[in-house]
């Protein structure tokens, strides 16, 4: 398995990348967010707005992350627009693909809807126009940011307090 101490990285895709990588910086032990486009292969090979995350497993677990990333996007919802903002979780490696489906099917049960969240293999990133990245932590007070990425925020604080780091939350 992998050791505590270990600076490790994984891709989430759900929603707008602007509220993914604000969700993600806002938390404990997450040392970089790179915001851009994700593609995995076959049927999932076109790009899909996501963010890598890198972090350290002494201060966050891989369960951690992936359910603060199925309660901050709709991962229940196959909307239309799913090939924009795919519902994955884009693993490095082959052990990190089982561990992560293995967490989606079990967190499962406290979803009234099917999850509709896929673990695919990372292929390919394209890091977003330096303009648009760090877009909450220059921009919260921006009709978006106050919109839609205050809200998942607002929800971090409440169900996940102990791994938000209060710091990079510029408006509550």
């Amino acid at each position: 398995m992998v050791n505590n101490n270990s600076k490790i990285k994984i891709a989430f895709g759900g929603g707008c990348h602007w509220c993914t990588e604000a969700v993600f910086q806002a938390l404990v032990g997450v040392n970089k967010v790179e915001q851009g486009f994700v593609a995995s292969n076959g049927i999932n090979s076109s790009f899909s707005e996501a963010v890598i995350v890198h972090y350290n497993t002494k201060y966050i677990t891989l369960k951690t992350l992936i359910e603060i990333h199925l309660y901050t996007h709709k991962s229940t919802s196959n909307h239309n627009m799913r090939d924009k903002y795919r519902s994955a979780v884009y693993s490095f490696s082959k052990a990190q693909n089982e561990a992560a489906q293995n967490l989606i099917n079990q967190f499962q049960k406290e979803f009234n809807d099917r999850l509709i969240t896929k673990v695919l293999p990372f292929f390919k990133f394209k890091p977003s126009r330096k303009a648009i990245q760090n877009y909450y932590q220059e921009n919260p007070e921006k009709p978006f940011c106050k919109t839609y990425i205050n809200p998942k925020l607002c929800l971090l604080t409440k169900q996940f307090s102990k791994f938000v780091d209060s710091q990079n939350i510029v408006d509550k």
